[in-house]
Formats: structure tokens, sequence, C-alpha cells
């Protein structure tokens, strides 16, 4: 195996799978009252939240990060859940596909205008139509789940924060 350090690729010859790169920092080590406050925040973010719905958002928001620790924890989760393969594998193109509710459109809506920020803020049409779909407590705590899984895809990406080997 060899590691070109300039553009961080790595060529494995034998076929077998190329390790993660090595974690940065462990943030629970380093910034404890930080990470427990996060822990904190992420138990608060999922009250009231649709478990399914909790897990979609948690994906679809770690994809477009592109946090793989986020990613394998979540569908993890979600499958715990009874969410199915396909679906999940689905939310990339989730308005091209007719398995996910008037209610799961609506909160990967708001995921994806939130966690884009940047691209349109979040337009007044995304907005209504996660208003019309979830009562105000409901979309506050929607919200606080986007929020706190963008929090955490944040760590993860810039920690290089890895899922275990299977």
């Amino acid at each position: 195996m060899t590691t070109n350090a300039t553009t961080a690729v790595t060529t494995v010859t034998n076929g077998a799978p190329v390790p993660a790169p090595e974690q940065r920092l462990r943030m629970n080590k380093l910034a404890p009252a930080f990470y427990q406050a996060m822990v904190a925040v992420d138990r608060a973010s999922r009250e009231g939240v649709d478990p399914v719905i909790a897990e979609l958002v948690k994906v679809h928001a770690s994809m477009i990060n592109g946090c793989a620790f986020c990613i394998d924890m979540h569908a993890t989760d979600a499958r715990e859940h009874g969410e199915q393969d396909h679906r999940m594998l689905s939310l990339p193109a989730w308005r091209e596909t007719p398995w996910f509710t008037a209610r799961e459109r609506a909160a990967l809506a708001l995921t994806e205008s939130v966690t884009l920020l940047t691209e349109g803020h979040v337009p007044d049409d995304v907005y209504a139509q996660a208003a019309a779909q979830f009562d105000e407590t409901e979309l506050a705590q929607l919200l606080a789940l986007i929020v706190t899984i963008n929090a955490w895809n944040r760590i993860g990406v810039s920690t290089r924060m890895s899922p275990a080997a299977r």
C-alpha cells in the first residue's frame, strides 16, 4: 500500500479494503465538557420526533455533509427502527421516489435547506411545507434535530471520525 500525502490518495495492490484515515483528535477526551454538552443537546433534540423521521434526517444530512461515521451510525439506528435500505440508499434522490410520505418529504426538504444554508437559506415554501406537516412544537424539535446532526457532522468530518471496519 502506498499513500500520497499531497493528494490523500491510497493505492492498495492486493484488493484489501483501504484503511480509514487516522482520526485527528478525539473530542470526547480533549474537550469533555463540550462533548458531554453535545450529547445532552443530541438527546434533547430527539424528544418528540418520530424515530424513523429522525434517523432519515440524520442519514440525509450526513450524506450531504459527507460524514461517513454518522452515515454508518444512523443507517444502523434507522434499520433498528425498521427502516428499509432502499429508502436510505435513495435519500440523495428522495424527490424522484414514490416511497417517502408527505411528512418525511417535508422533513427531508427542511434538512437540505438547513444543511445547505449558504445555497439559498431556508426558502419560505420549504418552511411552509414543513409547518403544514408538523405542529410548532414538532417543527421546533425537528429544527433542533437538524441543527444538532449538522454540528455532529462538522465534528466528525473535521476530526476524521470513521466507522469501525466490518
